[in-house]
């Protein structure tokens, strides 16, 4: 008896012609069925959110006539598409869930503000294994060759040993050729932050008018970060958990006034 294939839901946050996610449907369909469900336009930088207050759309599509998977393009955030794909569109719960590939790193503080993330993230409070891949290369002609052999690699031991309830996987990958990356390093978030600022100008009009600029600091010095993995040639693996809650805060806070008996 033939083993069945897994079903595997794809979407990502920079649009569902982008080459990140063109090259991401490749890699799956080697592994799996596939069925995308992407953003019709850049979603970066969206985080969590949801279209709550505009109509969403969902259009079955055909990007490549000779390819095996079924899309659809939305029109609403990347966690909009996993909702979509798993309450409207799937008869049965994917097997896995991957965002990306990702144009830009989503390590350190940056997997906060992630659409892709945010989109994987969303599949694991539906109970779905989820994992979100970046290349740390921002330009739409990014080579996403070298990215294969390690996002194949991360699936099929996702798909073998599984997922702890509540953790999704945020795997980033250097911009470097094949030959140079040296492999995958199991990694925290490095603690580090963006120092912003807004570059201010005015329009023809006379309205003021900003653009977010700054800059990315990094003051972990640790070597079991992903920022550090990632700078000296690594695959970065961080597991990611979706209770925000500081468990090791809770005794802290019952020792104030206001937990004590009157």
């Amino acid at each position: 008896m033939s083993k069945k294939k897994p079903l595997i839901l794809i979407t990502n946050d920079d649009g569902i012609t982008a080459p990140g996610i063109r090259a991401l449907i490749s890699v799956m369909n080697e592994i799996g069925d596939v069925l995308v469900v992407a953003p019709d336009s850049p979603q970066s930088a969206k985080g969590h959110a949801i279209t709550i207050s505009e109509t969403l759309y969902c259009d079955k599509i055909t990007i490549d006539a000779d390819a095996p998977q079924e899309e659809y393009s939305c029109s609403g955030t990347p966690v909009d598409c996993v909702k979509m794909a798993t309450h409207e569109i799937l008869k049965r719960k994917p097997d896995l869930c991957v965002s990306g590939v990702n144009h830009g790193s989503n390590a350190a503080i940056n997997v906060i503000y992630s659409g892709t993330m945010s989109a994987a993230v969303e599949a694991g409070i539906e109970g779905i294994p989820a994992i979100g891949f970046s290349l740390l290369d921002y330009s739409m002609q990014a080579n996403f060759e070298p990215c294969k052999k390690y996002i194949k690699e991360i699936v099929e031991q996702v798909l073998a040993n599984g997922l702890q309830k509540g953790v999704v996987l945020n795997v980033n990958i250097p911009k470097l050729e094949a030959s140079e990356i040296k492999g995958v390093k199991i990694c925290r978030q490095a603690n580090a932050h963006w120092e912003e600022e807004f570059d201010k100008r005015v329009s023809p009009m006379g309205r003021e008018y900003y653009w977010l600029t700054g800059k990315f600091v990094n003051e972990d010095k640790g070597e079991d970060t992903d920022e550090w993995a990632l700078s000296q040639g690594y695959v970065s693996v961080v597991p990611t958990q979706f209770d925000l809650t500081a468990h090791h805060y809770i005794q802290e806070l019952n020792s104030w006034e206001f937990n004590k008996k009157q």
